[in-house]
């Protein structure tokens, strides 16, 4: 196991330099000018080609990105051009949001939809079943701006329920914090739960018509024993994978769902940046989201070992 997890780790390395190359190369190859920006719209040619000087901007490409990665080497992510300040800082500031909005979402909705995956899976064909499969397939197939939208008018303005924006710390109490979150994690979580409640049902319902699992009917197995330990245990690969998968929708749904509710996080931190052309924060932002993902990709495979010790080899 020590060996697999090293193995998975060295593994690694190559796809973050990856990474860290296509986040360099697809900002400096878009259109657009920093120096432009900060110079203003009267600005001089003179007073544009010196901010490019004072940024570092006017160096060859192939400069500008070892500079960069010796930075990273170090834990340095740069200087936000606009605020001065280092982006690690910018990032932790925004950080507990984010952060928040994730735990709540995860915590709330992978045991809902774990549960009603299996639930449908067991009656498959009833009620149940088909009733989990539409809500699947609407929560999926709606933009999540307009499913925030929708809660914001019902939940906040119609019933008043819910404050409609803004983030309150765990800190300030539990109580306000879970208000704040209410919405946010909900309308990031009715896609998740969309998502692995099918996934679920279609591992559940593979297994259960397996040979081993008409045995351990025909032995007097309850349902519930049936189904939490020989049919979920035994579909829990697929499921873990579609877990890790979905990491990337949360990353690049909270960017929206932190625009829609106000929320300073780090998603909103990324669309600021974008707007104003700021590079060292897009970079050290998309860089955090890449590693993150690929670090949660180490993680499911390091979970598959467990699962299944046949992997290890």
């Amino acid at each position: 196991m020590i060996r697999f997890v090293a193995r998975r780790i060295v593994a690694t390395l190559p796809v973050l330099l990856v990474v860290a190359l296509t986040v360099f190369l697809l900002l400096h190859l878009t259109p657009g000018d920093p120096a432009a920006v900060m110079a203003g719209d009267h600005a001089a040619p003179e007073d544009i080609a010196r901010i490019r000087t004072r940024l570092g901007l006017d160096q060859p490409i192939y400069l500008q990105f070892a500079w960069w990665i010796g930075r990273l080497l170090v834990g340095d992510l740069g200087q936000s051009i606009f605020s001065n300040l280092p982006v690690a800082t910018l990032i932790l500031q925004r950080l507990e949001p984010t952060v928040s909005l994730a735990a709540t979402t995860l915590l709330g909705s992978l045991p809902i939809a774990i549960a009603a995956g299996v639930l449908a899976a067991a009656r498959s064909g009833g009620v149940i079943d088909r009733v989990v499969m539409l809500f699947a397939v609407l929560g999926f197939s709606l933009p999540v701006f307009v499913l925030g939208y929708c809660l914001v008018y019902l939940f906040a303005l119609q019933w008043q329920l819910v404050p409609v924006q803004g983030f309150v710390s765990i800190r300030a109490g539990l109580w306000p914090f879970l208000r704040s979150m209410a919405l946010p994690a909900a309308t990031l979580g009715i896609v998740y739960v969309a998502l692995i409640a099918r996934i679920t049902r279609a591992s559940v319902l593979e297994v259960l018509s397996h040979d081993f699992i008409r045995t351990a009917r025909a032995k007097g197995v309850n349902e519930v024993t049936l189904l939490l330990r020989h049919a979920l245990r035994n579909a829990a690969v697929p499921i873990v994978t579609m877990i890790g998968i979905s990491v990337a929708l949360l990353l690049s749904g909270s960017i929206i769902v932190e625009s829609v509710f106000n929320l300073p996080g780090v998603g909103r931190l990324l669309m600021d940046a974008v707007l104003k052309r700021d590079y060292p924060v897009i970079q050290g932002v998309v860089l955090v989201f890449s590693c993150v993902y690929v670090l949660v990709n180490l993680v499911i495979d390091i979970l598959y070992a467990m699962l299944d010790p046949r992997i290890r080899y």
